[in-house]
């Protein structure tokens, strides 16, 4: 795969194929943000930006009653280097969600603007991965998600207003988070190599036009199947 990586860089600009070998070196699915049934598309449109920019690969959309809407102003480009994985085909996609992840390994944390939750500060990132769930605006999340989560978690306010806006909180919660990790050295927080070089080659396949003909050419003289 690295030498279709590397055959594949003779398609991009030399400044473009060395950005994205910086990026991808902190990529990370350790932690995933997951939205249920979010109202207003230009806060999950920020929540898309938020997490490319602080190299979380991974993105969980739950979608029951309000559909994922992106604003194209606000993203930036960014869905172009977000996994953004939607859940909107079951009668309950929440549930369907976090029995997902549980079997791939996450912990569920979930956000909670009351005081018997416990403070993101105190939030032990060495117990594993985690998905984050945030509820819609008004409401915050549903019972569903209560009784699946694992824990629950809140951002202390010291003004009068109850909450952060839900992209702030996003982006606040998994900063923080990141932090933790970072110093806490958790070994397996970014990708292994394997991992970002599938990452690596899904993005230049999208950077690169005609990029499954070009692919097919380097398979017929190499004898590969890629």
């Amino acid at each position: 795969m690295e030498n279709l990586i590397q055959y594949l860089s003779q398609f991009v600009s030399p400044n473009r194929f060395t950005q994205m070998q910086q990026v991808v070196k902190n990529r990370t699915e350790y932690v995933v943000p997951v939205l249920e049934d979010i109202e207003q598309p230009q806060n999950a449109s920020a929540v898309i930006r938020t997490c490319d920019c602080l190299g979380i690969n991974k993105l969980c959309v739950i979608e029951n009653k309000n559909e994922f809407g992106i604003y194209k102003d606000i993203v930036r480009g960014s869905t172009k280097w977000v996994d953004i994985k939607r859940y909107n085909t079951k009668p309950n996609n929440t549930i369907e969600c976090l029995t997902d992840l549980k079997k791939q390994g996450y912990r569920i944390l979930s956000t909670l603007p009351r005081k018997e939750a416990q403070k993101l500060s105190q939030v032990d990132i060495n117990k594993g991965k985690c998905a984050v769930v945030f509820g819609s605006e008004p409401t915050g999340i549903t019972k569903n998600v209560a009784d699946m989560s694992d824990e629950f978690i809140t951002i202390p306010m010291c003004g009068f207003t109850e909450s952060l806006n839900l992209s702030v909180s996003v982006a606040v919660v998994l900063y923080t988070l990141k932090q933790a990790a970072i110093t806490n050295g958790i070994k397996d927080f970014f990708l292994n190599t394997q991992q970002q070089n599938i990452l690596m080659l899904s993005w230049l396949k999208k950077c690169i036009a005609m990029s499954t003909e070009i692919i097919n050419r380097y398979n017929l003289e190499h004898g590969t199947n890629f």
